[in-house]
């Protein structure tokens, strides 16, 4: 098994949250409730990168950043109709998802 870290960002609404994310290249991997009409935690992926998505209220605080390094940042913002800036490390942008958590997200340069 590969060791990974895998943030969990807080939600209100776990499939709009889904809807968003898959908007990014993300796919919903599963999802629990322990009982039908409780809060739901869901995993999204796209590639590598994973993310938990949790509807309980105690697992993550809103106004989150999380980075994510993608292959091709320019894509994703031509997506989201956002412009690309450039940082000494990498070309990023800067998203906020459906509950306000921050996405940086950036192509390595060099």
């Amino acid at each position: 098994m590969d060791e990974e870290v895998i943030p969990i960002l807080r939600v209100a609404d776990a499939a709009a949250a889904v809807a968003w994310y898959e908007r990014l290249g993300f796919t919903p991997q599963w999802e629990h409730r322990f009982e039908p009409g409780l809060p739901a935690f869901v995993e999204v992926a796209r590639g590598g990168l994973r993310l938990f998505l949790s509807e309980h209220t105690g697992d993550a605080r809103p106004d989150t950043l999380v980075y994510l390094r993608v292959r091709d940042v320019e894509a994703v913002a031509a997506a989201f109709g956002v412009p690309v800036e450039n940082a000494p490390w990498a070309r990023e942008i800067e998203l906020r998802d459906p509950d306000g958590n921050r996405l940086r997200i950036g192509t390595p340069t060099g």
